[in-house]
């Protein structure tokens, strides 16, 4: 695919010009609503298509939207041309699950918060994501060859236990393939199944071969019990996972991931930025890993983070705030989105668990992590140093974090501004 950053960008005058526009900026007045982390399909999300996506951003008046898909990221050139026409600032990024042994062996939960050790990282700013490194490759295709190996055992497992509680669905690999290219409209060679998708596939499978009133009685002798509702979709998806595809269930198939130094390394490869996402209390208790926020800010130190992101939907005002206010205080970029990864299609811009709206201080520290990852993004794409260096390590340029961060914030907010307003 051609660049999407040459589209990105091709608007944008030269650096001279966007530093100069920096100088004078005014980085709060400049605000807009920003989204760091949405999925676009094929990956599982609650999008149809891209141009849902964009078009519910642009009616929904946000002006800054980040994909953070896994796999695969031939979907970021449509996404750019979308968003483009719509003058969207598109931020780039990526999501990895990786494992850290000791903290599995220490049974201490990270960021999932049914698997010790289990721990989901994001790479913010990613511009080399189109003729990329053959390191990078390999570690793709590690990855990609482990996930589908495991997915392919799943949907066979998860299709013998249907069968064998008397509900043949006739599903395969290729049957789930088919789903999803069906739905998004995506090349086959793009697709990469996820657990979310096996879910819906034998779901739609069962919907579309019994009718309502046969649904309870076959749904309980897949599941092994009663449904909470037989006919709601969404929520038969969420149950066949819980009861036959987790840890310990019929159909679950042992994962294998790459480590947190081949994921930070890849990322880098990429040349985004290692981010950490935080859970907090989207979880009961909060994960071990995270709890107390500076016990999280030692962690992040020990594993080289320098950023991390919230889905604020998870958490609530006061305990989304005290983490925040806390990471940007220890000099951390902090970003936030909305991730869309599940069929329930939420509004574009983050708010806190129940539609609560964020505080205006912590959008404001959301505001200007966007655009550090905005000024790391352009840099990245015409050759100059970024946020991090290819080795992880912040800019030197700068004495304090802090005049780091503030630094980046305005060449973003100048490179989102001209951008939106060419």
């Amino acid at each position: 695919m051609t660049d999407p950053l040459s589209i990105a960008f091709a608007r944008l005058p030269g650096i001279d010009a966007l530093r100069n526009r920096a100088a004078a900026i005014d980085v709060a007045a400049a605000r807009v609503p920003v989204n760091s982390h949405i999925h676009l399909p094929p990956n599982f999300s609650a999008f149809d298509s891209v141009a849902q996506a964009t078009d519910l951003a642009a009616a929904q008046a946000v002006g800054v939207l980040g994909v953070s898909n896994y796999y695969d990221y031939s979907v970021y050139g449509p996404f750019t041309e979308q968003v483009a026409a719509q003058r969207i600032f598109p931020m780039y990024g990526l999501e990895i699950i990786v494992m850290i042994d000791d903290l599995r062996d220490s049974g201490i939960k990270v960021n999932d918060p049914g698997n010790p050790g289990k721990t989901y990282v994001c790479g913010k700013g990613i511009t080399k994501f189109v003729d990329m490194s053959d390191r990078a490759s390999a570690l793709l295709q590690q990855i990609r060859d482990a996930d589908r190996g495991r997915m392919a055992v799943m949907i066979e497992k998860l299709g013998a236990v249907c069968s064998d509680r008397g509900f043949d669905t006739g599903l395969n690999e290729q049957g789930v393939v088919d789903m999803i290219v069906n739905r998004h409209g995506s090349l086959r060679e793009t697709v990469y199944i996820q657990e979310r998708h096996i879910a819906q596939a034998f779901q739609e499978a069962v919907f579309d071969q019994a009718d309502s009133g046969e649904r309870p009685a076959i749904v309980a002798a897949i599941l092994g019990q009663d449904a909470k509702d037989a006919n709601d979709h969404v929520g038969i998806q969420g149950e066949i996972r819980s009861h036959l595809m987790k840890a310990g269930k019929p159909a679950f198939a042992e994962e294998t991931f790459i480590t947190l130094p081949e994921a930070t390394e890849l990322i880098l490869e990429l040349g985004g930025i290692p981010s950490y996402p935080t859970l907090a209390d989207g979880i009961s208790p909060i994960c071990a890993f995270e709890d107390p926020p500076d016990k999280l800010l030692e962690h992040l130190r020990n594993y080289d983070f320098h950023a991390v992101e919230y889905i604020p939907i998870r958490n609530s005002a006061p305990v989304l705030t005290e983490y925040v206010t806390a990471m940007r205080t220890a000099g951390l970029i902090v970003t936030a989105g909305t991730e869309h990864n599940t069929l329930d299609l939420i509004g574009i811009e983050p708010t806190c668990v129940g539609g609560t709206p964020i505080p205006e201080a912590v959008k404001a520290i959301f505001w200007e992590g966007a655009c550090v990852v905005a000024a790391h993004q352009y840099l990245g794409y015409i050759g100059e140093p970024g946020f991090v260096d290819s080795n992880g390590v912040p800019n030197p340029s700068y004495a304090t974090a802090d005049e780091r961060i503030d630094a980046f914030a305005r060449l973003g907010a100048a490179v989102i501004e001209a951008y939106r307003n060419p």
